[in-house]
C-alpha cells in the first residue's frame, strides 16, 4: 500500500510539472533542482520552497534529480 501511495504522489508531481510546460516523465522537484543548478532565479526559489515543504528529507530536489538521472523510478529490469 505504501509503494502504491508513493507512485500516486509521483504521478501527481509529474502531472504538475507537465501543466507547467515540463517534460512528462520528470517530477517538479527534479526540474526545480536542474533549473536551479543552471542559475534560474525563479526555479531556485521554487526548489527552496519544495525543499522546505519536504523538511524531513534534506536535499529533496537534488535527490529527485539524481533519482531521475539514475532511472530509479523505473522497474529494475527496465533500467540500463
Amino acid at each position: 500500500m505504501k509503494a502504491w501511495l508513493l507512485n500516486i504522489a509521483i504521478a501527481m508531481d509529474q502531472l504538475v510539472n507537465v501543466l507547467m510546460a515540463g517534460a512528462p516523465d520528470e517530477t517538479l522537484s527534479s526540474r526545480a533542482h536542474r533549473m536551479r543548478a543552471k542559475g534560474h532565479r525563479w526555479w531556485g526559489w521554487t526548489a527552496a520552497f519544495i525543499d522546505a515543504l519536504f523538511f524531513f528529507d534534506p536535499g529533496h530536489c537534488e535527490k529527485a534529480y539524481q533519482s531521475e538521472r539514475l532511472r530509479l523510478q523505473m522497474p529494475k529490469d527496465a533500467r540500463d
